[in-house]
């Protein structure tokens, strides 16, 4: 674990423009899509996989503080069709993305409308472009919680997630999730993956609104901000005489 010190209570100061300090996880902002997903999964006869569409939203959050600790994240939601299947949801996720910059350590936080969440880390550096988390059952940090069901008949062991951000712009993940069975003598991997590629900017964090309209005022813009730019900011900082979209308008 990182070395925070001894005050626990102390929060340090965070800056407005999360976008600029999601470390490796900044070329994941955005609004994505894809239609060729692959699910591995288990069924009575053996295993059966699926092609799935899936829509995947990732949007900053203002800065967040544990005493001394600080993250920067993005709120995500991912709906994910079985075009087999018809327009019935295959698939449905939320959680949040975070980026620890002291202790160079990404943190996904998933929860699924099946009864099951979890918490998964792993290190990384700011610039990096591969990193991989993972959760185990039974960890007090890094853990699985599911509903009885579940953890009688699909009791999820291990989790980890690989992602993987291009050059062209798209971004990839792989995800496995180990289950213990009744029928089945090992644990059968459940495994998950797509390439996603953007068809929208983010929506900024609250703070960094603000701070862009204080900035626009100041110049006499009338309470607009500026775009985000195509590296994915607002730029806090340089935003005087940028025009932009009116204060608001979220999408």
């Amino acid at each position: 674990m990182h070395a925070y010190g001894p005050d626990i209570f102390t929060e340090p100061d965070g800056d407005p423009d999360t976008l600029a300090n999601l470390g490796p996880l900044r070329p994941m902002a955005g609004v994505w899509e894809s239609e060729r997903g692959g699910d591995d999964h288990p069924v009575v006869t053996g295993t059966k996989l699926d092609v799935f569409s899936e829509h995947y939203e990732a949007h900053p959050i203002d800065f967040q503080t544990n005493g001394p600790q600080l993250f920067y994240g993005l709120r995500y939601h991912t709906h994910i069709l079985n075009p087999a299947e018809g327009p019935a949801t295959f698939h449905d996720q939320v959680g949040y993305w975070l980026w620890e910059p002291a202790a160079n350590t990404v943190l996904l936080t998933l929860g699924i409308p099946r009864g099951q969440v979890l918490l998964a880390s792993g290190p990384a550096e700011a610039d990096a472009t591969d990193f991989e988390l993972t959760a185990v059952l039974g960890s007090e940090t890094n853990g699985i919680a599911s509903n009885p069901f579940l953890l009688e008949a699909f009791r999820t062991i291990s989790y980890r997630i690989q992602v993987t951000t291009h050059p062209d712009g798209t971004w990839s993940y792989e995800e496995e999730g180990l289950l213990q069975m009744p029928d089945r003598a090992e644990p059968y991997p459940h495994r998950d993956r797509n390439t996603l590629h953007r068809v929208g900017p983010p929506i900024p964090n609250p703070l960094s609104l603000m701070a862009a309209q204080a900035g626009a005022m100041d110049e006499g813009d009338g309470g607009t901000v500026p775009a985000v730019t195509a590296e994915g900011s607002l730029g806090i900082g340089s935003l005087r005489g940028i025009g932009g979209r009116p204060l608001g308008l979220s999408r």
